[in-house]
């Protein structure tokens, strides 16, 4: 898609996690192409960053695990532009968390915020989107399918969502909303750091990552926006209950 195409114009897209990386790319584009865009992120100063980047961005500061953060998200939307088209669940937590080392808060904070948050979200949207035969599109990961030694909780929720992504398209088809994902390989985001990694361990990961993705590199955040973009795009009707990997071919090996 060009800069120039209009193809989401008049349309209401929230985009979780819309303060950094794949949710900032995705939130930026979807305004590139036309549409009112609510970001949605815990850190007020990054959503701002994003917000501006492009004025039909308007930022939402709030923690998608707050009570009652879906009907504040979702009546921020509806209050301000009157419906939304597109949901994108992006807003995610990383942890690297071996077996042995397992707690049952961390666990439980994991899946609030992969699994429960975006849940919640959607439930919330959803009269609009039956109304507008709108679209959710979820961020799942490679580690949906792949196993994940050390971070096998975080993988788990991915799964999660992967299954939640083709029981809600097959749930939702009569009303017309579609629902897809995209499964992102290593992307250069604030995830890795924010799981508490030290510099050189970081490095030291995202190498080893490189070298094992066919296309010899980590992805960038907006090449995953573009195909969050194709599979929320009005012209996309037939298609629903997919899950996208977006990986440099990682998923082949």
């Amino acid at each position: 898609m060009s800069s120039t195409d209009p193809s989401f114009a008049d349309r209401v897209v929230i985009v979780t996690g819309a303060g950094s990386g794949i949710g900032r790319a995705a939130a930026l584009a979807f305004a590139e192409h036309g549409a009112q865009v609510l970001g949605v992120g815990r850190r007020a100063q990054a959503l701002e960053a994003t917000a501006r980047e492009h004025p039909a961005v308007v930022p939402l500061a709030i923690d998608v695990r707050a009570p009652h953060a879906a009907d504040t998200i979702t009546a921020a939307a509806t209050d301000r532009w009157g419906r939304i088209d597109v949901l994108v669940n992006n807003a995610g937590v990383t942890a690297l968390m071996p077996l042995a080392e397992a707690t049952a808060e961390r666990i439980t904070d994991l899946f609030e915020v992969n699994v429960t948050a975006p849940s919640l979200l959607a439930r919330a949207a959803l009269p609009q989107l039956r109304e507008t035969r709108g679209s959710i599109v979820n961020v799942s990961s490679t580690y949906g399918r792949r196993p994940l030694p050390g971070a096998s909780h975080y993988a788990a929720t991915k799964a999660a969502v992967e299954q939640l992504t083709r029981s809600w398209a097959l749930e939702l088809a009569p009303a017309g909303v579609r629902v897809n994902a995209v499964a992102p390989g290593p992307t250069e985001s604030e995830a890795l750091g924010a799981a508490g990694l030290s510099p050189e361990l970081l490095a030291q990961i995202k190498k080893q990552e490189a070298e094992r993705i066919p296309l010899g590199r980590r992805g960038e955040p907006h090449e995953v926006a573009t195909w969050i973009l194709r599979l929320a795009d009005p012209d996309a009707v037939w298609l629903t209950g997919q899950i996208l990997a977006v990986d440099g071919g990682l998923e082949l090996i």
